[in-house]
């Protein structure tokens, strides 16, 4: 399992050439890269991310785990970037290894909708009109609720 919080970029080649090389039983390496983009009305120039160093590394082990513990995956990679961004700058990368496909997509997204939602950093876009910290939307909050376990 490999876990970075980082300000500087990532190379997804390298990141998923390490990954997997971590077991020779992987038939299925699924990745998702998010990016900063330009999506509000008020016109993006830059977006800066910020954490609770320690607690967040922490928080992002512990998800990484439940996803590990709860799909037959093998290896997680968990890359998520902080300070300011411009547009088309990579935020973040996770990457699942497993025998199949499916479990390696489900961990996938579960681990992105954990970070969308639950994980500790804070977004503030800067604009031409000034700047605003960026508050959960409701649609990630309802793609995280599905995750949650029954008893």
């Amino acid at each position: 399992m490999k876990i970075l919080v980082q300000s500087e970029d990532f190379d997804v080649s390298d990141e998923l050439n390490l990954l997997r090389q971590s077991s020779p039983n992987i038939g299925a390496v699924v990745s998702f890269v998010g990016l900063v983009r330009e999506l509000n009305e008020d016109a993006i120039q830059t977006l800066t991310l910020e954490h609770y160093p320690g607690m967040t590394e922490k928080s992002l082990h512990e998800i990484a785990q439940q996803a590990l513990t709860r799909w037959d995956v093998l290896d997680v990679t968990i890359i998520h970037r902080v300070g300011t961004l411009r547009l088309q700058d990579q935020i973040v990368l996770v990457a699942v290894t497993s025998a199949h496909r499916h479990n390696a997509f489900l961990a996938c997204e579960f681990i992105m909708d954990y970070l969308k939602t639950q994980a500790p950093f804070w977004k503030k876009e800067h604009t031409q009109h000034g700047e605003h910290w960026v508050e959960a939307k409701s649609i990630d909050d309802k793609a995280s609720q599905r995750w949650e376990l029954k008893n």
